[in-house]
């Protein structure tokens, strides 16, 4: 079973070869891209299931060197959840990519330069879910902003150049403080394998732990896009092709998420986090779900509710008991779905409404019915209607911030509602004014005959996907698109079994020493230098 858990990065990494060098053939392309990502979900599939029966992480010692002197891969239940979830994304939003390519005749997205790309970008996110080590992790989260990097520019409109730039150096930043803060860890610790930090870590002073925990926390922050290091994304996320904004919003910012749960649980548990995370928590939904009242675009309005919605992820690693991580783990899982499904939408409505601004959109509700439920569905969702997945998170989430006696805390959960009652106020406004309203009081409205003229010439032939969508909109698009929004639905019928699972998980991430174990069965080494202090670690 060990021989999967490095097929994970190895199949990508394998198909961005081949999909390369048969850059001109486009279906040849498209054929390996759906079989690699379905080959790693299968895998991932099979690993979770292997590690959530049998209760204990699965380790990889690659090239047989031994830790902490070799890297090392660890599949536990959480990772094993990640990976899974975003191998699903991944393949899904790939289906509605190739649909748009289709429907484009690939007029906007090179395929050569995409496809290759994209499965980097996956390789760069399943290493990052399964690395043991701190360097590995760093290695993961640098292959996929590296990829990030050409599939937010690909078109080189002056807008996605610009958006780019800035993406670009932020990326670059948060980068090089997470470098740095490796460094710190690796010069104080004489090692950055994380099962054995886990021990070693606990020996130092603990202002010298707090040090390198702001250090770490700072670069995943940027990454997270927590308040005040959240900026960029608004303004970085919109500008990008529907499939691409799909996956960066739902998937990337998720990654700095799990980081922040790895290394709180697994290196920082003595470090006192409660109150500044939830301070920030409470910041980053409030100064989210403000910025997105605000906005008329609905791609930008989504990445404001985007950020919003990571404080009630932030506010569940602050709570830190094993409930609470529960919940969060749930929480991640469908955010991730819901977000990558609405963004996906909302490529859907710009094609239908050849726009994604609310002020220009008016009739879609008549135009496109089946769009318009798709985005009932996942907007009651993100809002956190009941009995959808969005409110059982929250639920969840509430209940476990509610055992606990802080003030500070009830604050918070308070805030969460209102957070809740904004989000889905923001979006039944996106739902009035682009579905809701007839196309005749929409301003600069012009008459069905002149609309009909300025489609493409296929759209002017009349024929339809049979669900309400002009010929510009390929059956695959609202075939990967329908498939997400089924997927959330699913996250309510079978939250039960679910959140009994991430409640395991939240037990093996509370209690570390299953991790520690399965990377030193013999017990962490008392007498191993990698380098710098000599730091010993005594043995479980």
């Amino acid at each position: 079973m060990s021989a999967l858990v490095p097929l994970l990065v190895i199949i990508p990494l394998v198909g961005a070869a081949i999909t390369l060098i048969l850059g001109r053939y486009r279906r040849l392309q498209i054929a390996i891209s759906v079989t690699a990502l379905t080959a790693v979900t299968i895998a991932a599939a099979v690993l979770l299931a292997q590690v959530d029966s049998t209760g204990n992480p699965i380790v990889v010692k690659v090239g047989g060197w031994e830790p902490p002197f070799g890297i090392v891969l660890v599949v536990d239940r959480l990772s094993a959840i990640m990976v899974v979830v975003s191998a699903l994304m991944l393949l899904g939003v790939l289906v509605f990519a190739v649909g748009q390519g289709l429907a484009d005749r690939d007029r906007d997205t090179p395929v050569s330069i995409f496809h290759p790309t994209y499965l980097i970008l996956s390789a760069g996110l399943f290493d990052a879910f399964i690395a043991g080590d701190l360097f590995n992790m760093y290695v993961g989260f640098e292959m996929l902003l590296a990829a990030s990097y050409v599939l937010l520019t690909l078109g080189g409109t002056g807008a996605r150049i610009r958006a780019g730039v800035t993406y670009v150096v932020v990326s670059l930043v948060s980068s090089l403080l997470f470098l740095g803060a490796i460094a710190l860890i690796y010069g104080a610790t004489g090692t950055v394998t994380m099962a054995l930090l886990s021990d070693r870590i606990r020996e130092l002073p603990l202002d010298v732990q707090v040090i390198l925990c702001a250090a770490l926390l700072i670069g995943f922050a940027v990454k997270a896009a927590i308040f005040p290091l959240s900026f960029w994304l608004p303004d970085s996320y919109p500008t990008a092709p529907a499939p691409v904004t799909a996956v960066f919003a739902g998937l990337l910012t998720k990654v700095g998420v799990y980081a922040i749960i790895r290394t709180d649980k697994l290196l920082f548990f003595d470090v006192p986090l409660t109150i500044p995370l939830l301070i920030v928590g409470g910041l980053t939904m409030l100064i989210g779900i403000l910025g997105a009242l605000a906005q008329a675009d609905v791609k930008r309005l989504l990445s404001f509710t985007l950020v919003s919605h990571i404080g009630y992820m932030i506010f569940g690693v602050a709570i830190g008991t094993e409930l609470a991580t529960g919940a969060t783990i749930y929480y991640i899982v469908h955010h991730i779905t819901v977000q990558t499904a609405l963004f996906l939408v909302v490529g859907l409505i710009e094609r239908v409404g050849r726009s994604t601004s609310i002020t220009r959109l008016g009739g879609l509700l008549k135009k496109a019915p089946y769009v318009a439920i798709l985005f009932f569905i996942g907007a009651l969702n993100l809002g956190g209607i009941p009995p959808f997945s969005g409110f059982l998170g929250k639920v969840g989430l509430f209940e476990a911030g509610a055992e606990s006696p802080s003030p500070l805390v009830y604050v918070l959960i308070g805030a969460g509602v209102v957070t809740s009652l904004l989000t889905l106020y923001a979006l039944m406004r996106v739902w009035n004014m682009a579905f809701w309203r007839p196309s005749e009081d929409v301003e600069g409205y012009e008459s069905p005959l002149i609309e009909s003229l300025q489609e493409s010439p296929d759209a002017v032939n009349g024929s339809t996907t049979g669900v309400g969508v002009a010929t510009r909109t390929s059956v695959l698009m609202v075939g990967a698109t329908t498939g997400l929004i089924v997927m959330t639905l699913c996250l309510t019928v079978f939250a039960g079994p679910l959140f009994e699972l991430a409640g395991r998980a939240a037990g093996n991430v509370a209690t570390p020493d299953s991790y520690v174990d399965s990377v030193f069965p013999g017990g962490v080494p008392s007498d191993v230098s990698v380098g710098g202090p000599a730091g010993s670690g005594g043995a479980r």
